[in-house]
């Protein structure tokens, strides 16, 4: 059950087509998801945005948080903690930290991104190695490809079955994902009845999921593109998150009438 809240990040990040002209999101905006696993009430996660600065730039710097609750957490702890700070322009990412630890299993890095020469340089603070990595352009890490991606939805111009990619540095390796748009699709939420964008992204099957499409995500359709719902197989028993509560959003959340 290891990387319950790295699931949960991974399954909101991907999205994309032509650039959209409005910024989903801004200081001050704030989700909470409810995770499921099998029968119990897993943990919690919550995502975050606020403004600093980061070597004399303006920043976001986006806070992820993940942490077991009820029967779960007294044998399976989990205790999450990603950060990103990201350029209020491009949305590039500056700095990441990854700082785990999931029924025993931890990490805890800190990557540090140079645009102009195209490298990762990552920090290990459980053993204080550094390595450096080549890394393509436009890469992100698993939080900065979230509130990137946002602003280039354009659900409009989204076909069924259309391929998106995105580039991204996870721990010490650049990943392209794939996603497919499956299509559109009204949920039913606790704030009511909600119209979505339907996403598939194809991950690799082995440890953490049974097949390669063992992961499907909705988020809302309209200009915030909030994750309110994800389904995960897993290679033991299945995951599920939904949108617990959310606070300061850009745009006004669409809610359809009964």
């Amino acid at each position: 059950m290891k990387k319950i809240f790295a699931i949960t990040i991974l399954c909101c990040i991907f999205s994309t087509s032509q650039l959209f002209s409005q910024k989903a999101y801004k200081e001050g905006e704030w989700f909470k998801f409810r995770i499921h696993y099998g029968i119990f009430n897993a943990s919690y996660a919550t995502l975050e945005v606020d403004e600093t600065r980061l070597e004399n730039k303006p920043v976001y710097h986006i806070k992820g948080r993940g942490k077991s609750t009820g029967l779960l957490s007294l044998f399976f702890k989990v205790d999450d903690d990603y950060q990103t700070y990201i350029d209020k322009k491009s949305g590039k990412p500056y700095k990441f930290i990854r700082k785990i630890n999931e029924g025993g299993y931890t990490k805890d890095l800190e990557i540090d991104f140079d645009h102009k020469e195209n490298r990762a340089h990552v920090l290990n603070r459980e053993n204080n190695n550094r390595r450096s990595f080549s890394v393509p352009n436009n890469v992100h890490d698993m939080l900065s490809a979230f509130y990137y991606i946002r602003n280039q939805i354009d659900g409009d111009k989204l076909k069924p079955g259309e391929e998106m990619r995105v580039n991204m540095f996870i721990d010490d390796e650049s990943v392209d994902f794939k996603l497919v748009f499956l299509g559109r699709e009204v949920i039913k939420t606790k704030f009511g009845n909600v119209a979505t964008l339907k996403f598939r992204p194809y991950v690799l099957a082995g440890r953490v999921f049974k097949e390669k499409e063992s992961l499907t995500f909705w988020i809302s359709d309209d200009k915030n593109k909030i994750p309110v719902k994800i389904e995960a197989d897993l290679a033991v028993g299945s995951l599920d998150a939904d949108l617990e509560a959310y606070k300061g959003l850009k745009h006004q959340f669409s809610i359809l009438m009964n």
